[in-house]
């Protein structure tokens, strides 16, 4: 890959997926909504950064703008709220912008000059296992990853014979901020996610070497497994889940 945007790239997989490809040589645009840690980045490793908030359309063409020809777009940008339906309006919100939006906002802004091109173009959307799965303990963070992956789906199923390459990364647990900090200490499943949760650098390297025609990334193996018993016996699934879930809250 000759040039890479990452966003969310300040730090987490973000950052550790920028490290890696510019490593690997290519030219790497870092951005994140914390322009310091941007910046920081992007100096570690001899790229460009540019802020960008991705649930706002202007950023999102401004930055797609100001990276030039992209060979690989890493819409990598996510945000994760504790909560159930009771979760404040703007805060589902927000998390539908990030997590959501920002991938449209994308491919509004990239698929004019990339489908169709003469050398194929790739988009690499981080959902989460979440959006295969769920997330216990975090209802807008399961709605809105599983709208994520299906966008990527969407987009897979829609224009790959035009030279699109869609990938899908759906890791559990990450040694992250969203993980280990605020908000994800109230998810119920943080301290489960935790117990085999994989450094960024690990995660970074598995995409670097899955950059082929795979549409699932899936950094821990034993989520395929878990795809298939979900969609073969939703109600054990589904009941299996809720054993889960009476036990972070102490019931029989």
């Amino acid at each position: 890959m000759k040039r890479v945007v990452v966003t969310g790239a300040g730090g987490g997989i973000g950052a550790a997926m920028a490290r890696r490809f510019a490593a690997d040589g290519a030219h790497v645009v870092v951005s994140d909504i914390d322009a310091d840690s941007a910046a920081a980045v992007a100096a570690e490793i001899g790229g460009v950064a540019v802020a960008a908030d991705v649930a706002v359309e202007q950023d999102v063409r401004r930055l797609v703008e100001a990276a030039g020809d992209i060979d690989l777009f890493c819409s990598n940008a996510g945000v994760l709220t504790a909560g159930d339906e009771n979760t404040p309006d703007h805060l589902w919100e927000r998390d539908y912008g990030v997590n959501v939006l920002s991938h449209v906002y994308v491919t509004r802004a990239l698929l004019p000059k990339w489908l169709d091109s003469e050398t194929p173009k790739r988009l690499l959307i981080t959902v989460s296992a979440a959006g295969l799965l769920t997330l216990l303990g975090s209802a807008s963070y399961s709605v809105t990853k599983h709208a994520a992956l299906a966008y990527a789906e969407w987009l897979r199923a829609t224009y790959a014979h035009r030279g699109l390459i869609v990938q899908a990364l759906c890791p559990q647990g990450v040694r992250t901020d969203m993980l280990t900090g605020g908000n994800a200490r109230g998810s119920g499943s943080a301290a489960l996610l935790a117990e085999g949760a994989l450094e960024p650098s690990a995660v970074a390297d598995l995409v670097a070497e899955s950059l082929d025609e795979r549409f699932l990334i899936l950094p821990h193996p034993e989520v395929a497994d878990y795809y298939r018993l979900r969609a073969a016996d939703p109600d054990r699934w589904l009941g299996g889940m809720n054993k889960m879930q009476r036990g972070f809250e102490g019931v029989r």
